[in-house]
């Protein structure tokens, strides 16, 4: 039996027979109804989650709900907020209570193609193409920029160059078209997040790649290259062969946002703790755990969304079918529960695990920072010699490489006299990231 003490001091139950309070009749969802419309929360109002400040930074909001409110009732967004470590990462792991939807049920587009990243010779060919082109293209586009003189902004003409570029290299897409592909590419991936504009321009973008991607594909089938492009459309599926729609789909649904975002992070991180960045210059094997410090002090994907795919009760409250969880890496990453001083960047932090997380973010019986990005971590305890490389795994791998390219090539490099730059997110749902950053070497 479902009592108000199971629920908390927020639920009203209406005065109803010993039979009906007692057994069935009472759905949890008439429970749910029943809560108060306003909970007791002085320390917080809810429009402060959707305000400019919390998109420059959400680490103080984050920090009050983690401590007082870990699952905040949010009317206005009619969302729960999961803040502390533990239980974030429960939830996010959890797939028997929970469920992602994928971009495609956001643009009301479910049935258009198939997500094929689960697909094994997929993933291999994710893992050789990335290994065999992240180091030139990171050495050519410094040597474009060391061509322009002795300033720049790292974090579009090299970060975002990196990851955008490196994508339509694994694609085998022509150097003339990469231009086209990223804006499209881009615009795609902005549409789907609610903005009625956005999502118009996203459909557009999608229905403009798959007129663009059709004949390439026929072009792959009949002279395969060595590129995720030929690896599709080589792909003997049950539903049939490969289409454009769901070269387009597999597109939209993988993370594009760690690898630019962690990585531009990063460099700010190192660029504005002079301390930290002089181990880097010395070591070159501090720049993995700088990665990995990176993505626990500032991950550019700092919410998550989940779905209950039935009634839950959990966290005193009684969660309907279909509930909105939104999980915050932002308040997770810095719950000092985890982490000593978490506000800190510590490249040589001793209390976060340094491999890669499974099953709930541990390893090693440490924690790790939270990235949503790259998707749920593997529960098993080791990878088999047999398997790919995760996504997790190559998106680090990108990100140090790169990295190492910066730091052997432009070894002064600093900030540019004057400069400040600043982490944030352009609108709410977005990568929390540095969008410029001016740097002299």
């Amino acid at each position: 039996m479902t009592t108000t003490d199971d629920l908390g001091s927020n639920l009203e139950l209406p005065h109803l027979p010993h039979n009906v309070r007692d057994g069935a009749g009472l759905r949890t969802y008439e429970i749910y109804q029943r809560q108060r419309v306003r909970d007791a929360t002085p320390l917080i109002k809810p429009r402060q989650l959707r305000s400019p400040e919390y998109l420059v930074d959400p680490y103080p909001v984050v920090a009050i709900l983690r401590e007082n409110y870990p699952c905040y009732r949010d009317w206005v967004g009619n969302s729960f907020w999961i803040t502390q470590y533990d239980d974030v990462t429960s939830v996010f792991a959890d797939d028997l209570n929970y469920e992602t939807r994928p971009k495609l049920w956001y643009y009301d587009m479910v049935g258009f193609g198939r997500n094929l990243g689960a697909e094994m010779p997929v993933l291999w060919n994710r893992s050789h193409t990335w290994q065999q082109q992240a180091e030139p293209l990171a050495n050519r586009i410094v040597d474009e920029i060391c061509a322009l003189g002795s300033a720049t902004d790292l974090a579009t003409e090299f970060v975002a160059r990196y990851a955008l570029e490196l994508l339509a290299l694994r694609l085998g897409l022509p150097r003339e078209d990469f231009n086209t592909f990223v804006e499209r590419y881009l615009r795609m991936q902005r549409g789907y997040l609610w903005e009625p504009r956005a999502a118009q321009a996203g459909r557009s973008a999608i229905a403009e790649l798959v007129a663009y991607f059709r004949p390439l594909l026929e072009q792959r089938r009949r002279t395969p290259g060595d590129d995720l492009l030929s690896v599709i459309a080589a792909l003997d599926l049950d539903g049939g062969a490969a289409t454009a729609e769901d070269v387009v789909v597999t597109l939209l649904e993988e993370d594009h946002q760690t690898l630019h975002g962690a990585m531009a992070n990063l460099w700010y991180l190192l660029l504005t703790h002079p301390d930290q960045y002089s181990l880097l210059r010395d070591d070159r094997r501090w720049v993995r755990f700088a990665y990995q410090e990176t993505l626990r002090h500032s991950t550019p994907v700092i919410t998550a969304e989940k779905f209950t795919l039935h009634e839950v009760e959990r966290f005193g409250r009684v969660l309907p079918e279909g509930a909105l969880m939104l999980l915050s890496a932002a308040a997770a990453n810095r719950d000092p529960r985890q982490f000593d001083d978490p506000d800190r960047f510590d490249v040589q932090r001793r209390d976060i695990c340094q491999r890669e997380p499974r099953g709930t973010y541990r390893a090693d019986g440490l924690p790790a920072g939270v990235a949503f990005g790259p998707g749920r971590p593997s529960n098993y305890p080791a990878v088999p010699e047999d398997r790919p490389m995760s996504l997790w795994a190559l998106t680090r791998d990108a990100v140090v490489t790169g990295s190492r390219v910066l730091l052997d090539r432009l070894p002064d490099l600093r900030l540019a006299p004057g400069a400040t730059p600043v982490l944030r997110s352009l609108r709410w749902g977005e990568m929390h990231t540095c969008w410029s950053l001016p740097v002299v070497y």
